[in-house]
């Protein structure tokens, strides 16, 4: 199946105020070549130290929509994010739908890029999930973690507040507090009362199971569900997972361990209610989902759907021979990490 491609058309002035500063969170204005047809669009680029790389990520946004292209520069595969979020759907927790596509930027082939759908207000209501509030996990301090050498404005340093108002971000401030200061008799209710701690574990499950050591304490979204008042969480950017850290090196499969980290974590599992519980999904995970037999075609067909763009892609940082061994270094890391992850269950 031939790969969707996207033309982008940005003005030279834009396209000048694009490119001055690669930091700059501020969009231009251009059109996209969308099914046919052109679409106004704003522009910026998106990201952290990957804004310095020769293939950037953009942040693209429709009149109703918003899509995350992103390079996949460091990984060799070009598919861990697909993967994982596929993944994590098969474990009934929502994650972004993606679409690899081949993308031009004023004529320019900019190569292979992964079409991630932002997680916005869109998102949500295409899965009848009414939100009141929306926030990104931006940086490695939204851990849960209460630091008494900070005030309680600090206490959300590493959100980013998509849809909401400032008394989300109050009751968001709440909750970390009260998490982190309630008696043990009083948390367990409160947990049940103010988190879907299904949804919770089933994502714990997929960051534990995928291994994403970033994922923890960033790289999540964090909402409120307006008829139950709960707290949900889903993922974002999983690039490095399945055996490779987020600059694509390897990582032993062992890196994470099975009762993942942060605070919320380990406050939840120190219920065996819950413990019992998210041992009962690791078992079922194990034996159902996390096997080569269900993620290998998976894995396959991506690779193949991409492989000979991936030929093509003039900044393609890996060596090609890399990226044709990916899907066994994949297999790999899947038969190693449920051998590990089956040995670790009895801790729980």
């Amino acid at each position: 199946m031939a790969l969707p491609v996207y033309h982008i058309t940005v003005s030279d002035n834009e396209y000048q105020q694009l490119t001055s500063d690669i930091w700059s969170d501020t969009f231009v204005n251009g059109t996209m070549q969308m099914d046919g047809k052109p679409l106004p669009i704003r522009i910026r680029y998106r990201g952290g130290h990957t804004r310095g790389y020769v293939k950037k990520s953009f942040e693209i946004r429709t009149s109703s929509r918003t899509f995350h292209f992103n390079a996949e520069y460091d990984d060799p595969s070009l598919l861990r994010n697909a993967l994982s979020f596929r993944f994590f759907e098969s474990l009934r927790v929502p994650a972004p739908s993606t679409q690899h596509c081949i993308l031009y930027l004023n004529g320019q082939l900019e190569g292979v890029y992964l079409c991630i759908e932002g997680v916005k207000s869109f998102f949500f209501r295409q899965r009848k999930m009414p939100v009141r509030s929306i926030f990104y996990a931006v940086n490695d301090h939204a851990g849960f973690a209460l630091n008494s050498t900070e005030a309680n404005s600090d206490l959300l340093s590493g959100y980013t507040l998509i849809r909401g108002k400032d008394e989300d971000r109050t009751r968001l401030r709440t909750f970390i507090q009260q998490l982190n200061t309630k008696s043990r008799q009083d948390l367990l209710r409160f947990l049940q009362a103010r988190m879907d701690t299904d949804n919770y574990l089933r994502w714990l499950s997929g960051a534990v199971l995928t291994g994403n050591f970033d994922g923890f304490h960033q790289n999540y979204t964090w909402y409120e569900k307006i008829k139950t008042r709960r707290y949900g969480i889903l993922p974002w950017d999983y690039e490095g997972t399945w055996g490779r850290n987020c600059y694509g090196a390897r990582v032993d499969p062992n890196l994470v361990r099975i009762q993942g980290y942060n605070k919320l974590t380990g406050r939840l599992l120190a219920f065996r209610l819950f413990r019992q519980q998210y041992k009962r999904m690791m078992k079922q995970h194990l034996t159902n989902v996390f096997t080569e037999k269900r993620i290998m075609p998976v894995v396959y067909r991506l690779h193949g759907q991409i492989r000979e763009a991936v030929e093509q892609d003039p900044y393609m940082k890996w060596p090609m021979n890399v990226f044709y061994g990916e899907p066994e270094k994949i297999r790999t890391y899947v038969a190693e990490r449920r051998e590990y992850l089956q040995k670790e269950l009895h801790r729980l």
